[in-house]
């Protein structure tokens, strides 16, 4: 069985699906206690309730159809949002993909600008989190 590499991971947004792997560096899927003032008896059964996220760092580019473009303009709009961490095109029992439903939302910080580079393939970034509904499904088929 093969462990998760640091290389080949697809980054999916939309319907359809858009890929994003030339704009992220960076990918994320959290889980926390959940924030809430109501927590039901299932949750507290389970251990209590989780909130989950989508964490990224993407390279900030204005053009339409960019990943960025995706977060100006349409922040609180729900996605579905597909992440292959092996970088496979087809989910499999060892090799699965993990489906999700995010809401875009902007950074806190930094959405446009930083700071200068004399590197001629430095890119400015920015970093976001996106709640997601629910935690992500593994899609082994």
């Amino acid at each position: 069985m093969a462990a998760i590499g640091t290389r080949k991971l697809k980054i999916k947004v939309g319907e359809p699906p858009t890929e994003y792997n030339m704009d992220v560096s960076r990918a994320e899927i959290t889980s926390g206690e959940t924030d809430s003032d109501f927590v039901s008896f299932a949750d507290a059964a389970a251990g209590g309730g989780r909130d989950y996220a989508l964490e990224f760092t993407a390279v900030q580019d204005a053009a339409t159809g960019s990943l960025w473009d995706e977060v100006w303009s349409n922040a609180g709009d729900e996605v579905a949002v597909t992440i292959a961490p092996y970088g496979n095109d087809v989910a499999s029992i060892t090799e699965p993909h993990f489906d999700m439903t995010a809401i875009v939302s902007e950074p806190d910080g930094t959405l446009l600008g930083g700071e200068a580079d004399a590197s001629a393939t430095a890119k400015m970034t920015f970093e976001c989190e996106w709640k997601l509904i629910g935690k992500p499904n593994r899609v082994t088929t």
